[in-house]
């Protein structure tokens, strides 16, 4: 009898030339844990987010042979829009990638992606100008659509049990991608034509992929009580909407500071900076990566179950302003203690700023996080080279100015995750 009561109902949820009937059964058949796809998964993500960060140790060697910058102080200034470049050509074309991964499928836009950032990512490694590196690095960010599908796809192929080990799989494979980008960039660097000292940096743009909600085809449901199915109904949703805001603004300053941090490491020490070489700048990342990365797999599950994402959030936001004021000191000190406090400071700046991003919402958050990414390296490389221009100034002189601004930007980011703005 059973047995009866079954068949019409496969027959009639399963259709022959539906994609999605067909990834469902499949689905239903399927037993124990998917390797196969975890691993193709884990692939795809890990070669996307490779090259996001992996500019930053040449970056301002980069600028300098262009011979665009009339002056060192200036190259701060040029090398901000480069890195702004890639975020501000993700912001406008992440909903449309969006829309056509819901409408011709996940995968074509995910072969898409991975395609053309082997293709735009090598083009800029080979630009000749200032224009190009700028070209090659915007159209690497309009093609790198593969974050919302790839977390959609992960959604949708594994069974619900599994689901959070997909999710899981994207996030890890985002973050190492991000942590061995400036690795590779900072410790190969020197295998370039270019026979120049090439700095690595602290990148570590928050692990985007942290969260990815639920199937879109659920209902969602606002903050009046209602449900709703539109999209424009997730305007009116101000739990959503706030949490979105105070993400962007840890956004901006996390890509500030991974902008500044790498200008500042590379300048000279006439100017305020370490005078770091790749190969130095290499081995503090690669060490920062580690320590995130056994930060992450042991102490973090254990402080978000006892104080929470927020609270925990605000706790990193406090404890981030006089880690980055002790900042400016470290060029007083050289050789070993200087490699030292470098490499702690730069495992806790990234802790805390891994902290801050974890409670991002998915969607919408994406398009304007890239836009408060792309303001964040243009201003601070502006930022940069006009404090390096008042190194003589009274009040905050020269990089002081600087990581005092971050500050500012974190305390702001702190004072939104607190009520009436932020609802929980």
């Amino acid at each position: 009898m059973a047995e009866e009561h079954r068949q019409p109902l496969l027959q009639k949820e399963f259709y022959e030339d539906c994609p999605g009937c067909k990834v469902d059964q499949q689905k239903e058949l399927e037993r124990g844990i998917p390797i196969k796809k975890l691993v193709s998964i884990w692939i795809v993500v890990l070669c996307t987010a490779l090259p996001i960060s992996s500019l930053f140790p040449f970056l301002y060697f980069m600028i300098r042979d262009f011979h665009i910058a009339e002056t060192e102080e200036d190259i701060g200034y040029y090398a901000g829009y480069v890195g702004a470049s890639f975020m501000i050509g993700r912001a406008l074309t992440s909903v449309a990638w969006g829309l056509v991964a819901d409408r011709y499928g996940r995968k074509p836009v995910i072969i898409i992606g991975t395609f053309t950032v082997v293709i735009f990512n090598t083009l800029f490694g080979l630009s000749v100008n200032y224009w190009m590196a700028i070209c090659t690095r915007f159209l690497l960010g309009s093609f790198n659509g593969l974050l919302g599908p790839i977390k959609a796809y992960a959604c949708e192929i594994f069974n619900k049990e599994y689901q959070a080990l997909g999710l899981s799989t994207v996030s890890t494979a985002w973050g190492i991608g991000l942590i061995i980008g400036p690795a590779l960039g900072g410790f190969l660097a020197q295998e370039t034509l270019h026979v120049h000292n090439k700095s690595c940096e602290d990148s570590i743009e928050a692990l985007e992929a942290a969260s990815c909600g639920s199937n879109g085809k659920e209902k969602t449901q606002d903050f009046e009580g209602t449900k709703s199915t539109s999209k424009t109904s997730l305007f009116k949703n101000w739990p959503l909407m706030s949490s979105i805001i105070v993400y962007c603004v840890f956004s901006l300053h996390d890509m500030a500071y991974t902008e500044i941090f790498s200008l500042w490491a590379e300048s000279p020490r006439k100017n305020g900076g370490l005078s770091y070489t790749s190969d130095n700048v290499g081995v503090v990342l690669a060490v920062t990566g580690f320590g995130l990365l056994v930060f992450q797999l042991s102490l973090y599950p254990v402080m978000n179950r006892i104080f929470g994402p927020i609270v925990l959030a605000r706790i990193a936001g406090v404890l981030s302003v006089p880690l980055l004021t002790c900042y400016p000191y470290l060029t007083m000190l050289t050789g070993f203690s200087l490699s030292l406090l470098l490499n702690c400071a730069s495992i806790a700046k990234n802790i805390l700023s891994d902290q801050n991003q974890r409670g991002a919402a998915n969607g919408i958050s994406m398009t304007a996080m890239s836009l408060f990414k792309a303001v964040g390296p243009a201003a601070g490389g502006a930022v940069f080279s006009w404090a390096q221009r008042r190194r003589v100034a009274a009040f905050l002189p020269g990089d002081q100015m600087v990581f005092f601004l971050l500050n500012v930007i974190e305390v702001i980011g702190v004072l939104m995750t607190f009520k009436p703005f932020l609802a929980q």
